[in-house]
């Protein structure tokens, strides 16, 4: 893998600081000691309201830790938080107050696909910097109509690309999957299916909606088949919904979760129905069985324990929310502009080809793709007395 740029806050100030030296050299300009104003478009009610509490309250945290840090030079980041209600047309008009508010650097949307793809124009036209945390890879491709939109999180091809090799390596011929009916769920469907015609591994999915809260009917349909192994490919709480019904049939084979469907570390009242089961996703949710040997690992571990201490629980997804702040605030400072002004363009450009060992794992973006987080990100874990742990 080749090396990438870290941005821990040691280097962050640094950076800050030489920057300030030189405007002193050259005769000094005035100190910006402007508020970092970041939005953020969140699902806090209706269907995905878990995700999106998780996603604030990672903001918060990280917040809190950058302005504590002191490597924002004498700025604060300041969070203006909406709810969207689960809704693609409410979170549309969230954009559009967002963009109309001159001291927004950026925005940041949650987890909500049918939002993050369907705001896409409307970010565009008013030309504001925005990191979406849903997994759709149309949020982003075509790089040349979304040329303001970014996203971090997992990708379908890189996380079926994995998914199959944990099938294979588990000597898995028949597979049944429960898809979610969303952008995310199809894309997923055709790069699994993809992959697992190469490795000769039949497939057969049922498809569930993103708001269904019974899906003992698709199981059933599924667990008819006789699979070896199961693959859920929907949002946290639907996976584990699949995994308690699961254990209702007669279906006694391994299950598999795509990453999309990572949530809470502790699988609570879902524990006796996952146990065994694979989940697909970055190491940060399970950075307590990691020994810190570099500082992105020392970086992430710290995040965690912070994350816990506050909240009594983790989140798995709580680290891209992380990392999307720490992605604007290091453009904002590197954008320059003028002094109190925020300069939309130059965020968008820096973002454009940012690079740092993140909260959540290697993150890189270029001109031509705009979904920053790499394949390495992804490892293979397993549910073992009612929690995520590192595989092996």
């Amino acid at each position: 893998m080749s090396p990438i740029r870290s941005a821990t806050i040691a280097a962050l100030a640094s950076a800050v600081v030489a920057t300030t030296l030189t405007g002193c050299q050259f005769g000094g300009t005035e100190q910006d000691t402007s508020p970092i104003v970041i939005a953020a478009d969140l699902e806090l009610s209706g269907a995905s309201a878990p995700v999106g509490r998780a996603y604030q309250r990672a903001l918060e945290l990280k917040r809190d830790q950058l302005n504590s840090s002191g490597a924002l030079n004498n700025r604060k980041i300041e969070l203006k938080v909406k709810d969207n209600r689960s809704d693609s047309a409410e979170s549309l008009r969230n954009i559009v107050d967002f963009s109309s508010d001159s001291r927004v650097s950026a925005i940041i949307m949650g987890g909500c696909n049918e939002c993050a793809v369907g705001a896409v124009g409307t970010i565009n036209e008013k030309r504001i910097p925005t990191i979406a945390l849903a997994a759709s890879g149309a949020i982003t491709s075509p790089v040349a109509e979304r040329r303001y939109v970014f996203k971090l999180g997992p990708n379908a091809p890189d996380s079926a690309a994995a998914l199959t090799t944990e099938l294979r390596r588990n000597n898995i011929r028949k597979v049944g999957a429960l898809v979610s009916d969303d952008d995310y769920g199809q894309e997923g469907a055709t790069a699994l299916k993809s992959e697992l015609d190469k490795a000769n591994i039949t497939f057969r999915e049922q498809r569930v909606k993103t708001t269904d809260t019974d899906v003992s009917q698709q199981i059933q349909q599924l667990a008819s088949g006789k699979p070896d192994a199961l693959v859920f490919w929907t949002p946290p709480e639907q996976a584990t919904l699949a995994a308690t019904s699961a254990s209702q049939t007669t279906f006694r084979g391994s299950l598999f979760f795509d990453a999309g469907a990572a949530g809470d570390l502790f699988l609570g009242a879902a524990a006796r129905a996952t146990e065994r089961a694979t989940l697909i996703f970055t190491q940060t949710m399970v950075i307590d069985d990691v020994i810190a040997t570099t500082p992105a690992k020392a970086a992430r571990r710290q995040w965690f324990q912070d994350y816990t201490a506050r909240f009594g629980g983790y989140n798995g997804s709580s680290s891209f929310a992380a990392d999307a702040v720490q992605l604007i605030a290091d453009a904002e400072l590197r954008a320059g502009g003028e002094v109190g002004k925020v300069d939309r363009n130059g965020i968008r450009d820096v973002l454009e080809t940012s690079q740092m060992d993140g909260l959540s794992g290697p993150i890189r973006m270029t001109p031509d793709n705009h979904s920053g987080l790499m394949p390495q990100a992804l490892t293979t874990l397993v549910a073992r007395n009612g929690r995520w742990r590192l595989a092996g």
